[in-house]
């Protein structure tokens, strides 16, 4: 666990030793079919698979990158749509967010694991059924590491999370814990889910109203509270950005004075929730069709 937390060569190293992240996989299903989450050999096996999958887009070998943005490539050289910026238009941009991963293996080896279904499945349910919060924590953790870039990967993982293995009610829950980095890490995790477009109505059906009830009434004093209240803020705006409907969802669930009273505290201790507030004021302002709702 202390060696893996020990930078991109030890990550390496690890990922490449076979059978280690098996073991680490076949130990946890164990565990779970026997109905022991809460012991400290799962919690150490998912920190390990926690900290193996930080960077993993970036870090993955040649083959696997080849692999996965091959047929990416393919896609979107299809779709060249000219526009004003080319290719780089948007259609195209919303084309390869929701291009696919290739298919999955049956029987995933090694690092092929770390992004594969099976695993993902195995973190939301020791979210689900474990009350270590270190293994809640490491279990969220990993996903929102799955779902921090850009590329296919992120967004194939995100897909799995909230459409195919119905993740959002076990990370729901984890809104309204008292442990703060648990809190924290799944909000955190919410975020990264929230820039995948395709996802956003699911999103904000699930938990837009769980979001909106955790945010403080005022600014928060601890710098953990401080960024949770930054990441919600920046989640909120990627749900009710691009639709008026989620934003009458946040009115409705009454966030609106939460929102301007985070904004107002111009202190430069809490500036990074201050500055998130304001950016979602900013984008809730611009539905025009909410104005009078607003001004009420």
């Amino acid at each position: 666990r202390n060696m893996s937390s020990a930078g991109p060569e030890g990550r390496k190293k690890m990922r490449e030793c076979e059978g280690l992240i098996d073991s680490l996989v076949y130990y946890i299903q164990g565990a779970i079919a026997d109905h022991e989450p809460n012991d400290k050999a799962t919690e150490n096996c998912v920190c390990i698979l926690h900290n193996l999958s930080y960077q993993l887009e970036i870090e993955l070998p040649e083959s696997y990158a080849q692999s996965i943005y091959m047929q990416r490539r393919n896609i979107s050289s299809n779709d060249k749509t000219p526009g004003c910026f080319g290719t780089r238009s948007r259609k195209v941009k919303e084309k390869q967010q929701d291009t696919p991963l290739p298919e999955e293996k049956s029987n995933p080896k090694g690092v092929e694991s770390l992004w594969h279904s099976t695993l993902i499945r195995i973190y939301l349910s020791l979210i689900a059924k474990s009350t270590r919060n270190y293994t809640q924590e490491a279990s969220l953790g990993a996903l929102q590491n799955l779902t921090a870039g850009t590329g296919p990967m992120p967004f194939a993982v995100a897909r799995t999370v909230v459409q195919k293995a119905n993740g959002l009610p076990s990370i729901r829950a984890m809104l309204h814990v008292s442990h703060p980095a648990v809190k924290k890490t799944a909000v955190s995790l919410l975020r990264n889910l929230s820039r995948n477009t395709s996802l956003q109505s699911d999103i904000a059906r699930e938990v837009l109203p769980d979001l909106v009830s955790i945010l403080p009434d005022r600014v928060p004093g601890s710098d953990i509270a401080c960024e949770t209240t930054a990441s919600i803020c920046y989640t909120l705006f990627n749900l009710t950005q691009s639709s008026s409907h989620n934003a009458r969802l946040l009115l409705s669930a009454h966030g609106l004075p939460k929102v301007i009273t985070i904004s107002m505290n111009d202190s430069n201790m809490f500036s990074k929730a201050s500055r998130a507030a304001s950016v979602l004021l900013y984008s809730l302002w611009s539905h025009t069709d909410l104005h009078s709702a607003y001004k009420k």
